[in-house]
């Protein structure tokens, strides 16, 4: 991945994405996980602190290392177990229907093949299990999608990957997912074309 995706955007990225704006959103989100949950892009375990203490377990999905020390140190804190899995997102290493929920906040806009990804999500899920998704990607505004094309290139760079255009509601539902609630806003205090989010649950058909 190279020095700076290895050892410099870490750093980085858990200092941006460890602000109060952020945090609010991640507890938001993850109170209504249940059961047995897998979390696709754990990053640096930044969602930990905010899981009910009531879910059974939580199996992670990132086929990066990142800050190792202080992941170790944010995984003994919670009460729950969990096991790490350093696979990507498009080939989970999981049954069929095993979770009752899976999370992504922040990793669509990574992933190499996201829609090939969800639809191991959907496979993964049980009939009744939800996705809860929290994601940057395309604004309905077209003077800002203006500058997401424009500037994607660079994002690329300096994001290790991260894309700013992604349509996360279409990407949802090409999987054969089914939305069941989506929130659409920009998240204030972080520039539009980095900021314009979507939050909500999706529901495999099976």
């Amino acid at each position: 991945m190279g020095f700076y995706c290895d050892h410099i955007f870490p750093h980085l990225m858990d200092w941006v994405m460890a602000r109060p704006v952020f945090s609010h959103l991640r507890e938001a989100l993850l109170r209504s996980a249940s059961g047995e949950v897998l979390e696709i892009g754990f990053g640096t375990g930044l969602n930990l602190s905010h899981y009910p203490t009531t879910i059974t377990c939580l199996s992670i999905v990132d086929p990066a290392i990142l800050l190792p020390a202080k992941v170790s140190r944010r995984m003994a804190a919670v009460p729950f177990p969990i096991q790490t899995n350093h696979v990507t997102a498009e080939t989970l290493p999981f049954p069929d229907g095993q979770f009752e929920t899976v999370v992504s906040t922040w990793t669509l806009c990574t992933i190499p093949n996201p829609v090939l990804a969800l639809q191991e999500v959907r496979r993964v899920l049980k009939p009744e299990g939800r996705l809860l998704f929290l994601e940057h990607g395309r604004s309905k505004d077209q003077k800002i999608t203006v500058w997401q094309d424009r500037l994607n290139p660079i994002q690329n760079v300096i994001g290790c990957g991260c894309n700013l255009n992604r349509q996360i509601d279409q990407m949802i539902s090409q999987s054969g997912l089914t939305i069941t609630h989506l929130d659409r806003f920009s998240m204030h205090g972080v520039p539009r074309f980095a900021g314009e989010m979507y939050q909500g649950a999706a529901v495999a058909q099976h």
